[in-house]
């Protein structure tokens, strides 16, 4: 299945334990999303960031747990996130986590892009059921 939608979001610092040295600057935050579209869900996560004194060179982390309807299916699963920008150039990797589908999604599988246009935030959700 290919679904896409629309999201919000919203990031909030939180103290950090590992402090940057060297230009380098560690970050801790929380994560609050709210789905629309066939994805109709709520998250809530934390993020791990490093950003480098290059501009547009920065990694990041993160976890958050999906909870609501896939296509109609209730239940909750779990998003990991790798994202790396080198001097621009980005790749992000979103995934389900294994076996962290719960209820009537239990078993999913699955990938999401991001998209961010005009400042607002689009997914696309291929996965399996």
């Amino acid at each position: 299945m290919k679904i896409s939608g629309e999201f919000e979001v919203k990031l909030n610092p939180i103290e950090a334990y590992a402090k940057g040295a060297e230009g380098i600057s560690l970050n801790r935050m929380s994560i609050d999303k709210t789905f629309e579209g066939e994805l109709n869900a709520t998250s809530k996560g934390e993020m791990l960031s490093a950003m480098t004194p290059v501009k547009g060179s920065a990694g990041y982390v993160a976890i958050e747990q999906v909870t609501g309807t896939l296509s109609g299916k209730k239940g909750s699963f779990v998003l990991q996130h790798f994202g790396i920008m080198n001097k621009g150039d980005q790749k992000l990797i979103l995934e389900v986590v294994p076996d962290s589908g719960t209820d009537e999604l239990e078993g999913l599988s699955g990938k999401m892009a991001i998209n961010i246009e005009d400042g607002k935030h689009f997914y696309e959700f291929k996965y399996e059921l």
